[in-house]
Protein backbone atom coordinates (compact mmCIF):
# COMPACT_ATOMS: atom_id res chain seq x y z
CA UNK A 1 0.00 0.00 0.00
CA UNK A 2 1.10 3.66 -0.74
CA UNK A 3 1.19 6.27 2.13
CA UNK A 4 0.17 9.74 1.56
CA UNK A 5 2.08 11.20 4.87
CA UNK A 6 5.64 11.99 4.58
CA UNK A 7 7.75 11.09 7.32
CA UNK A 8 10.74 12.64 6.52
CA UNK A 9 12.23 16.41 5.62
CA UNK A 10 16.08 16.72 3.42
CA UNK A 11 18.61 18.24 5.06
CA UNK A 12 20.55 21.19 2.69
CA UNK A 13 23.36 18.18 2.87
CA UNK A 14 21.08 15.78 1.23
CA UNK A 15 19.86 18.21 -1.22
CA UNK A 16 23.89 19.31 -1.75
CA UNK A 17 24.23 15.92 -2.34
CA UNK A 18 21.80 15.66 -4.98
CA UNK A 19 23.40 18.99 -7.08
CA UNK A 20 26.63 17.10 -6.66
CA UNK A 21 25.53 14.03 -7.95
CA UNK A 22 23.66 14.84 -10.88
CA UNK A 23 26.70 17.28 -11.73
CA UNK A 24 29.34 14.49 -12.08
CA UNK A 25 27.20 12.06 -14.06
CA UNK A 26 25.92 14.72 -16.13
CA UNK A 27 24.53 13.39 -19.21
CA UNK A 28 26.94 10.27 -19.08
CA UNK A 29 24.21 7.56 -17.71
CA UNK A 30 22.55 7.90 -21.18
CA UNK A 31 20.11 5.33 -23.00
CA UNK A 32 18.03 5.68 -25.92
CA UNK A 33 14.63 4.65 -24.64
CA UNK A 34 14.39 7.11 -21.60
CA UNK A 35 17.74 9.47 -22.37
CA UNK A 36 18.48 11.54 -19.43
CA UNK A 37 16.41 9.94 -17.06
CA UNK A 38 19.02 7.52 -15.64
CA UNK A 39 21.02 10.64 -14.50
CA UNK A 40 17.97 12.02 -12.20
CA UNK A 41 17.56 8.83 -10.83
CA UNK A 42 20.84 8.00 -9.64
CA UNK A 43 20.88 11.81 -8.72
CA UNK A 44 17.56 11.95 -6.91
CA UNK A 45 17.39 7.95 -5.78
CA UNK A 46 19.29 8.78 -2.13
CA UNK A 47 17.07 12.27 -1.03
CA UNK A 48 14.12 9.94 -2.27
CA UNK A 49 14.95 7.11 -0.27
CA UNK A 50 15.21 9.14 2.61
CA UNK A 51 11.78 10.99 1.74
CA UNK A 52 9.76 8.06 1.11
CA UNK A 53 9.83 4.97 4.08
CA UNK A 54 7.61 3.19 2.29
CA UNK A 55 8.93 0.77 -0.26
CA UNK A 56 5.86 1.02 -2.53
CA UNK A 57 5.84 5.02 -2.57
CA UNK A 58 9.77 4.96 -2.76
CA UNK A 59 9.52 2.94 -6.24
CA UNK A 60 6.61 4.67 -7.95
CA UNK A 61 8.76 7.84 -7.13
CA UNK A 62 11.67 5.70 -9.10
CA UNK A 63 9.71 4.78 -11.78
CA UNK A 64 7.85 8.08 -12.49
CA UNK A 65 11.67 9.73 -12.36
CA UNK A 66 12.84 7.12 -15.02
CA UNK A 67 10.55 8.19 -17.34
CA UNK A 68 11.52 9.74 -20.89
CA UNK A 69 13.39 12.61 -20.36
CA UNK A 70 15.75 14.72 -22.50
CA UNK A 71 16.74 18.76 -22.18
CA UNK A 72 19.85 20.14 -21.48
CA UNK A 73 22.41 19.11 -19.12
CA UNK A 74 22.49 22.72 -17.62
CA UNK A 75 18.83 23.66 -17.51
CA UNK A 76 18.03 19.94 -16.10
CA UNK A 77 19.54 21.33 -12.26
CA UNK A 78 16.26 23.47 -11.88
CA UNK A 79 14.09 20.97 -12.82
CA UNK A 80 15.59 18.58 -10.31
CA UNK A 81 15.36 21.11 -7.73
CA UNK A 82 12.04 21.49 -8.42
CA UNK A 83 10.99 17.93 -8.43
CA UNK A 84 12.62 17.48 -5.43
CA UNK A 85 11.12 20.18 -3.64
CA UNK A 86 7.80 18.67 -4.79
CA UNK A 87 8.14 15.33 -3.38
CA UNK A 88 9.78 16.58 -0.06
CA UNK A 89 6.33 18.79 0.45
CA UNK A 90 3.75 16.83 -0.70
CA UNK A 91 5.00 12.97 -1.30
CA UNK A 92 3.48 10.53 -3.65
CA UNK A 93 0.81 13.25 -4.48
CA UNK A 94 3.48 15.14 -6.24
CA UNK A 95 4.28 12.32 -9.37
CA UNK A 96 2.01 13.45 -11.54
CA UNK A 97 2.60 17.09 -11.32
CA UNK A 98 6.37 16.22 -10.95
CA UNK A 99 6.29 14.05 -14.12
CA UNK A 100 4.11 17.31 -16.40
CA UNK A 101 6.52 19.37 -15.02
CA UNK A 102 9.45 17.97 -16.77
CA UNK A 103 7.30 17.41 -19.65
CA UNK A 104 5.90 20.70 -20.14
CA UNK A 105 9.85 22.35 -19.49
CA UNK A 106 12.80 20.12 -20.77
CA UNK A 107 11.54 21.30 -24.34
CA UNK A 108 11.69 25.03 -23.84
CA UNK A 109 14.63 24.72 -21.16
CA UNK A 110 16.19 22.49 -24.06
CA UNK A 111 16.08 25.31 -26.35
CA UNK A 112 17.02 27.71 -24.19
CA UNK A 113 20.06 25.85 -22.73
CA UNK A 114 21.42 24.90 -26.04
CA UNK A 115 21.30 27.93 -27.43
CA UNK A 116 22.87 30.46 -24.89
CA UNK A 117 25.21 27.72 -23.20
CA UNK A 118 25.72 24.82 -25.83
CA UNK A 119 26.14 27.52 -28.86
CA UNK A 120 26.79 30.98 -28.03
CA UNK A 121 28.91 31.13 -24.73
CA UNK A 122 30.77 28.09 -26.00
CA UNK A 123 32.09 29.44 -28.87
CA UNK A 124 32.79 32.54 -27.85
CA UNK A 125 35.20 31.36 -24.76
CA UNK A 126 36.00 28.08 -27.51
CA UNK A 127 37.28 31.31 -29.73
CA UNK A 128 39.17 33.08 -27.44
CA UNK A 129 41.54 30.09 -26.07
CA UNK A 130 41.77 28.74 -29.42
CA UNK A 131 43.22 31.79 -30.68
CA UNK A 132 45.41 32.25 -27.45
CA UNK A 133 46.45 28.73 -28.02
CA UNK A 134 47.40 29.22 -31.67
CA UNK A 135 49.21 32.24 -30.42
CA UNK A 136 51.53 30.08 -28.53
CA UNK A 137 50.20 30.86 -25.06
CA UNK A 138 49.35 27.50 -23.43
CA UNK A 139 48.57 28.93 -20.35
CA UNK A 140 45.77 31.35 -20.57
CA UNK A 141 43.51 28.61 -22.06
CA UNK A 142 44.05 26.09 -19.62
CA UNK A 143 43.03 28.94 -17.12
CA UNK A 144 40.05 30.75 -18.80
CA UNK A 145 39.11 27.27 -19.56
CA UNK A 146 38.99 26.41 -15.67
CA UNK A 147 37.74 29.86 -14.54
CA UNK A 148 34.93 29.07 -17.04
CA UNK A 149 34.19 26.11 -15.12
CA UNK A 150 34.08 27.56 -11.84
CA UNK A 151 31.80 29.99 -13.37
CA UNK A 152 29.11 27.57 -15.07
CA UNK A 153 29.22 25.13 -11.71
CA UNK A 154 29.09 28.04 -9.01
CA UNK A 155 27.57 31.13 -11.17
CA UNK A 156 24.97 29.16 -13.21
CA UNK A 157 24.40 25.69 -12.34
CA UNK A 158 24.65 25.42 -8.94
CA UNK A 159 21.58 28.62 -8.57
CA UNK A 160 19.58 26.98 -11.42
CA UNK A 161 19.23 23.84 -8.77
CA UNK A 162 18.34 26.04 -6.03
CA UNK A 163 16.70 28.63 -7.49
CA UNK A 164 14.03 25.02 -9.17
CA UNK A 165 13.67 23.87 -5.53
CA UNK A 166 13.10 27.14 -3.94
CA UNK A 167 10.12 27.30 -7.16
CA UNK A 168 8.99 23.81 -6.55
CA UNK A 169 8.46 25.21 -2.78
CA UNK A 170 6.30 27.50 -4.09
CA UNK A 171 4.33 25.63 -6.35
CA UNK A 172 2.93 23.50 -3.54
CA UNK A 173 2.14 26.02 -1.39
CA UNK A 174 0.43 28.27 -3.23
CA UNK A 175 -1.25 25.70 -4.92
CA UNK A 176 -1.70 23.40 -2.36
CA UNK A 177 -4.64 21.42 -2.76
CA UNK A 178 -5.18 22.76 -6.52
CA UNK A 179 -2.38 20.75 -7.56
CA UNK A 180 -4.81 18.49 -9.96
CA UNK A 181 -5.53 21.58 -11.89
CA UNK A 182 -1.45 22.66 -11.93
CA UNK A 183 -1.46 19.05 -13.51
CA UNK A 184 -4.21 19.50 -16.00
CA UNK A 185 -2.49 23.25 -17.23
CA UNK A 186 1.16 21.74 -17.17
CA UNK A 187 0.10 18.53 -19.02
CA UNK A 188 -1.70 20.39 -21.87
CA UNK A 189 1.66 22.70 -21.98
CA UNK A 190 3.60 19.26 -21.97
CA UNK A 191 1.16 17.79 -24.84
CA UNK A 192 1.47 20.79 -26.52
CA UNK A 193 5.20 21.09 -26.66
CA UNK A 194 5.84 17.39 -27.35
CA UNK A 195 3.26 18.18 -30.90
CA UNK A 196 4.97 20.59 -31.47
CA UNK A 197 7.98 18.33 -32.01
CA UNK A 198 6.55 16.09 -34.60
CA UNK A 199 6.11 18.53 -37.76
CA UNK A 200 9.54 19.80 -37.08
CA UNK A 201 11.98 16.90 -36.04
CA UNK A 202 9.84 13.62 -37.67
CA UNK A 203 10.22 14.20 -41.27
CA UNK A 204 8.10 11.46 -43.93
CA UNK A 205 6.78 11.90 -47.23
CA UNK A 206 5.26 9.40 -49.81
CA UNK A 207 6.24 9.87 -53.38
CA UNK A 208 3.08 8.21 -54.79
CA UNK A 209 1.34 9.60 -57.63
CA UNK A 210 -2.34 9.16 -58.89
CA UNK A 211 -3.50 9.13 -62.02
CA UNK A 212 -6.82 9.25 -63.70
CA UNK A 213 -7.12 10.01 -67.22
CA UNK A 214 -4.23 11.86 -68.32
CA UNK A 215 -4.35 14.33 -64.69
CA UNK A 216 -1.54 12.96 -62.40
CA UNK A 217 -1.68 13.99 -58.99
CA UNK A 218 1.08 13.61 -56.36
CA UNK A 219 -0.95 12.02 -52.94
CA UNK A 220 1.64 14.12 -50.95
CA UNK A 221 1.22 17.93 -52.26
CA UNK A 222 -1.78 17.08 -53.76
CA UNK A 223 -3.68 15.60 -51.32
CA UNK A 224 -2.36 14.51 -47.79
CA UNK A 225 -1.04 18.47 -47.36
CA UNK A 226 -3.97 19.57 -48.60
CA UNK A 227 -5.67 17.38 -45.70
CA UNK A 228 -3.17 18.42 -42.74
CA UNK A 229 0.43 19.27 -42.92
CA UNK A 230 2.07 16.57 -41.53
CA UNK A 231 -0.14 14.16 -41.87
CA UNK A 232 2.56 10.92 -41.59
CA UNK A 233 4.47 12.14 -39.34
CA UNK A 234 1.61 12.26 -36.78
CA UNK A 235 0.17 8.92 -38.13
CA UNK A 236 3.54 6.95 -37.23
CA UNK A 237 3.90 8.66 -33.89
CA UNK A 238 0.44 7.86 -32.92
CA UNK A 239 1.70 4.14 -33.97
CA UNK A 240 4.47 4.37 -32.24
CA UNK A 241 2.94 5.29 -29.24
CA UNK A 242 0.39 2.29 -29.23
CA UNK A 243 2.29 0.03 -29.70
CA UNK A 244 4.78 1.13 -26.76
CA UNK A 245 1.99 0.71 -24.54
CA UNK A 246 1.80 -2.81 -25.67
CA UNK A 247 4.09 -4.72 -22.94
CA UNK A 248 5.25 -6.71 -25.73
CA UNK A 249 6.59 -3.88 -27.72
CA UNK A 250 9.86 -2.59 -26.50
CA UNK A 251 11.63 0.46 -27.65
CA UNK A 252 14.05 -1.25 -29.77
CA UNK A 253 11.81 -3.31 -31.08
CA UNK A 254 10.18 -0.21 -32.47
CA UNK A 255 13.25 1.16 -33.67
CA UNK A 256 14.28 -1.86 -35.66
CA UNK A 257 10.67 -1.79 -37.04
CA UNK A 258 10.97 1.90 -38.41
CA UNK A 259 14.52 1.43 -39.70
CA UNK A 260 13.20 -1.89 -41.90
CA UNK A 261 10.12 -0.13 -42.33
CA UNK A 262 11.55 2.83 -43.92
CA UNK A 263 13.61 0.79 -45.90
CA UNK A 264 11.17 -1.60 -47.53
CA UNK A 265 9.05 1.47 -48.31
CA UNK A 266 11.81 3.81 -49.85
CA UNK A 267 12.76 0.51 -51.94
CA UNK A 268 9.21 0.79 -53.58
CA UNK A 269 9.27 4.12 -54.12
CA UNK A 270 6.42 4.60 -51.01
CA UNK A 271 8.42 6.65 -49.49
CA UNK A 272 10.92 9.53 -50.59
CA UNK A 273 13.30 11.73 -49.08
CA UNK A 274 12.12 14.80 -47.54
CA UNK A 275 13.16 18.14 -49.53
Amino acid sequence: MMSDNQTFKLSKKDKEKVFWRYTIVGNSLFNYASIEAPSLVYALSPALRKIYKNDDDYKASLKNQYKYFNTTPIMAESLIGASLAMEEKNGIKALEPVQSLKTSLMGPFAGIGDSIFNVMLNTIIGSITGSLALSGNLVAPVLIGFVWAMIMLFGVKRPLFWGGYNSGIAIVDKFGDQLSRLTDAASVLGVTVVGSLIPTVIKIQTGLTMKTGKVSTNIQSGMLDQIMPALLPVVATFIIYKLLNNKKWTPTKCIFLVIVFALVCSFFGILTVPK
